[in-house]
Order: structure tokens, then C-alpha cells, then sequence
């Protein structure tokens, strides 16, 4: 993989193939309460990872981490989630959320612990994802961010 420069990204149409292909749902990407900011590479014109977090104050979910299979196993996927934790730390953020059903071993080697989704912020629990998109079933996980 050529040097990775990952940079803000809209809700285009690839971004939202992209996340198509990974399982991932797009409901709620035009939803204008909706506070989520995008960060992909691109190479060549084309959008080969994705992650997203939605601002919530302090807290902030983690989601749509999404790596095309041409790019996987290249630790894009690390990149991606180390761009985010950075991006959200310099925002003032404390704690990031996420919910997966797929990547709870790659989420914990990264520093984010299992909780009960009952302890959720009231600001995560509202959230399309937490509420709904996503399934009951989804391992919800946290991670503090040190400052």
C-alpha cells in the first residue's frame, strides 16, 4: 500500500458502496440531525476505507469502519480507528462508543472494553445506530481516550 493519507470525506456514493459492501447501514447518513463526520482513503479515485464518528460532547460513536476487500489486511483498518481516536481527542472527546457484530477481537486489541449497553449516555443511546440500525445482539464496547 502506497503512504496513507486519510482525510475528511463526504456521503457520496462510494462511500456509501463502500459501506454497502461491508454489511454496514447507510439509513441514517442523510439524516440532517444526524452529527457524524467521515475520514476515508482514497487512491486513484477510489474510496478503499471509511470510518465514521457522530459528536456528541465528550462522547462520541464510533461506526461504519468499513475496509474494501482489495485493501484488508493491510492495517488500514488500524489507521482508520487511530485517525478517529486522534480527530476526537483534539475535539475535547473522553469516551468513544461503538456497537459491532463482526469485530469485537479487532476493536479489543485496540483498547475497547465489552459494556453493558445499559450504561450508555443518554446521547449514544438516542443515536439511529444504538436505537435501532444496528441489531440487539451487537456487542457494545468503550474506550477512554487519554489526554
Amino acid at each position: 500500500m502506497t503512504q496513507v493519507v486519510i482525510e475528511a470525506v463526504e456521503v457520496d456514493q462510494q462511500a456509501q458502496q463502500l459501506l454497502v459492501a461491508c454489511a454496514l447501514p447507510i439509513d441514517d447518513l442523510q439524516d440532517p440531525a444526524n452529527r457524524l463526520r467521515l475520514f476515508g482513503y482514497r487512491h486513484d479515485g477510489h474510496l478503499f476505507g471509511l470510518v465514521g464518528l457522530e459528536m456528541h460532547g465528550r462522547d462520541v460513536l464510533l461506526r461504519s469502519l468499513a475496509v474494501a476487500d482489495a485493501a484488508r489486511d493491510r492495517g488500514l483498518g488500524a489507521m482508520l480507528v487511530a485517525h478517529a481516536e486522534q480527530y476526537a481527542a483534539a475535539q475535547g472527546a473522553q469516551t468513544l462508543y461503538l456497537l459491532t457484530t463482526t469485530a469485537e477481537a479487532f476493536f479489543s486489541q485496540r483498547g475497547y472494553c465489552l459494556a453493558e449497553r445499559t450504561t450508555a449516555p443518554r446521547e449514544i443511546a438516542a443515536t439511529r445506530q444504538f436505537a435501532g440500525l444496528c441489531p440487539a445482539a451487537a456487542a457494545f464496547m468503550c474506550k477512554r481516550l487519554l489526554r
